[in-house]
């Protein structure tokens, strides 16, 4: 597929005309997908998908168009015609004033190729670790691929093998326990670590349900309730353009407020699943300081926000969000969490998260799936779900305890269009105190 795509490229640059300059980016992806209900398998099937994006640029104007390659020599015709129509159409748009593309070209190739197992071994698996429960998941795993070239001879490659099990068991009703196993090579003692833990949650889920009164109590997010905190945080938080017009949740954090000492974020695209270099041909630095001692760290600042801001870019994508977020590891030991919770909540999940004061950097949100209520460190009660409102300065700040040694990764579980290649790898917290309002 990387010769096929650079040969493509290459041919295409001979078409082009003096002042005329292309930028070409894949998208594809051979990928495995399986859908599970109540444990057995309800759908299944594979996807080879090429996209070529074509960027032309000339007089300090674009324009661009996406196609779907089928792999063969009609690939050649298709994007030819396609660079016709992009240049009838770029002489009448106007001059872009925050157009930047990498003119001085570094080329790359990273491929990393792991343990990712037929779909029919995930199955047999699966029908072996779940036989008995109510389990709905979706499997997706197999190669992504992302190129770039450009006419200045830039020349940029990323393979990477990878995979995603997200999945719920339930006992009865709304009453389930979510989790998920992915990664770059798959084990099966560790899938079967985690599908029975999820099991043994699912029973504590038959104690009487109880209903916590609104108020603060002390709490542990699990990294998948860590991971949509620090998910909302991202719409804007780490945005150079956010920072420069003041929108950004963290604007306090600018003005001189901080978290606890020991928050540590970085993007840390060298460790995760997405590629290090981006649409205008940027290279992104294999990790950027986003907070470093609880105080903030760099801006992720896209081509254009350096155009418009005369700062410079460190290859970030034009929204500006983290796509490897990785939070540095506490010193609590997965198993010291319900001892060292002593008595609180318990909360594997929250959903529904929004800004309550954006500015002021307040999150609310619900708990979902799994939260319990524990008493001397023992799980004594299913919770019924709770609304929580709270200041992120509390929750990375004052309240913040410790975080735990062990990380997940967690990737992206989307797959509308293509399988997505942002993902997180955080610990879980522990909180002296959450503020639930109902």
């Amino acid at each position: 597929m990387k010769e096929q795509f650079f040969g493509l490229a290459a041919r295409l640059e001979k078409a082009l005309r003096a002042g005329e300059t292309l930028l070409c980016n894949l998208s594809a992806e051979r990928s495995d997908f399986v859908r599970f209900n109540k444990a057995l398998v309800r759908q299944a099937g594979s996807v080879e998908q090429s996209y070529l994006n074509l960027r032309l640029v000339r007089e300090r104007r674009q324009v661009s168009a996406t196609i779907a390659l089928a792999g063969n020599a009609d690939d050649v015709a298709l994007a030819t015609a396609t660079l016709g129509r992009l240049r009838e159409a770029v002489q009448d748009l106007p001059a872009d004033p925050w157009l930047l593309i990498n003119e001085k070209p570094q080329s790359s190739t990273t491929e990393r190729h792991g343990t990712v197992l037929p779909a029919q071994e995930v199955v047999e698996q699966e029908l072996r670790f779940a036989k008995g429960r109510d389990l709905v998941g979706f499997y997706a795993g197999g190669t992504i691929y992302r190129g770039f070239a450009n006419s200045l001879g830039q020349r940029n490659w990323h393979e990477v093998d990878s995979f995603n099990f997200d999945w719920s068991i339930y006992r009865q009703a709304d009453q389930a326990v979510k989790t998920s196993y992915a990664g770059f090579g798959w084990s099966p003692v560790e899938f079967a670590a985690r599908m029975q833990r999820a099991s043994e949650q699912v029973e504590l889920l038959a104690l009487p349900v109880r209903k916590i009164e609104p108020g603060e109590y002390r709490a542990y997010l699990a990294p998948r309730a860590l991971v949509d905190i620090l998910g909302l945080l991202s719409w804007g938080g780490f945005s150079a353009r956010a920072r420069q017009t003041k929108q950004s949740p963290l604007l306090r954090m600018q003005e001189g407020r901080s978290f606890a000492m020991e928050v540590a974020l970085t993007e840390n695209i060298g460790e995760g699943v997405a590629p290090a270099f981006q649409a205008e041909g940027f290279i992104k630095p294999p990790v950027v300081p986003l907070i470093v001692n609880g105080k903030l760290g760099d801006a992720l600042v896209s081509p254009r926000s350096a155009k418009e801001y005369g700062i410079a870019t460190n290859g970030a994508s034009s929204d500006e969000s983290p796509q490897s977020l990785d939070m540095a590891a506490g010193a609590l030991a997965g198993s010291d969490v319900l001892p060292k919770l002593g008595t609180g909540l318990y909360i594997s999940n929250l959903w529904y998260l929004n800004f309550s004061d954006r500015p002021a950097g307040r999150i609310t949100g619900m708990t979902r799936f799994a939260t319990f209520w524990v008493e001397n460190g023992k799980i004594a009660a299913p919770v019924t779900p709770m609304r929580f409102d709270d200041s992120i300065y509390r929750i990375l700040g004052e309240s913040l305890v410790d975080l735990t040694r062990e990380r997940e990764l967690l990737p992206d579980a989307s797959t509308y269009g293509e399988r997505q290649t942002s993902s997180a790898r955080l610990p879980g917290a522990l909180l002296s105190a959450l503020r639930f309002t109902l």
